[in-house]
């Protein structure tokens, strides 16, 4: 965590955040650390990757190693042979920064490019404006109404109330906040949890969601704004969002007045093993 919060600065190109292990720590300690994977030197963290899913791996680098060639080699051999612990032998996946020679070697061996993302910034060294509905900070006693907002929001039957919870009681959670954007009958109609990696570094919103019964009415917008409101509070420099880029209405919700978007999203490759 600590070498992923070093990593990230405003004009780094969008990656494995720190927080993507935060929010993976809902589930546990165990479960969190047998996902995680790290590439170390004379003690140095040089790389590190989460399996997202049994075949997707999302990872990043140091930024003074994004052109190492023993380096990439390595990680192209761990990657590429399943007997050595990172991915199966199956049809796999890898979410990484541009601007790494690893994409030069995968491609080289065969792995195919894969569906693109969207990335979203916004500066946040001014004000933000008001999100124009009511916004209340979601703690434990609310975690039923953040649970099934998110459930309606991505038609999944996750997460649940204890989620919430272990997330609350995680060690990472210092640096999060969730945040309830409130209908005009009092329910809850979008939720968003915003992670900060430290004052002057970039923060991450994920995941923001709106029930079903709420869209179209503008929701998505306000309490994206809302949360980026809550991280310029807590001293982050700039706020991030991605998005498959076939998600047209998560894209439109994320790119507004204030915002920029641009590809330099981590690209993905799909593996050649059954893929």
């Amino acid at each position: 965590m600590a070498s992923l919060r070093e990593w990230h600065y405003d004009e780094a190109p969008m990656q494995l955040h720190s927080v993507d292990i935060g929010w993976n720590y809902r589930f546990g300690t165990a479960e969190t650390a047998a996902v995680v994977r790290a590439w170390s030197r004379d003690g140095r963290i040089l790389a590190v990757g989460m399996l997202d899913s049994p075949t997707l791996v999302r990872m990043t680098l140091a930024p003074d190693a994004f052109q190492g060639e023993d380096l990439a080699r390595r990680l192209l051999e761990d990657f590429s042979l399943p007997e050595r612990g990172v991915l199966p032998e199956e049809a796999v996946s890898i979410e990484a920064p541009l601007g790494l020679l690893l994409h030069d070697l995968l491609s080289k061996e065969g792995w195919g490019v894969d569906e693109p993302w969207t990335p979203h910034f916004r500066d946040l060294t001014e004000p933000v404006e008001d999100p124009g509905v009511r916004i209340k900070s979601i703690g434990p006693e609310q975690a039923q109404d953040f649970a099934d907002v998110l459930r309606s929001a991505f038609n999944t039957s996750q997460p649940t109330r204890e989620y919430r919870h272990a997330m609350s009681a995680g060690p990472f959670y210092a640096d999060a906040r969730c945040l309830g954007a409130y209908g005009d009958l009092g329910s809850v109609a979008a939720v968003v949890t915003v992670w900060s990696a430290g004052p002057g570094k970039p923060g991450l919103v994920e995941p923001m969601g709106v029930h079903e019964d709420h869209r179209g009415r503008g929701y998505g917008r306000a309490i994206t704004v809302a949360g980026a409101a809550a991280l310029r509070e807590m001293g982050s420099s700039s706020v991030r969002v991605r998005t498959p880029s076939s998600n047209v209405g998560g894209v439109a919700t994320y790119r507004r007045p204030g915002s920029r978007c641009g590809r330099r999203c981590g690209a993905a490759h799909g593996g050649p093993r059954g893929a």
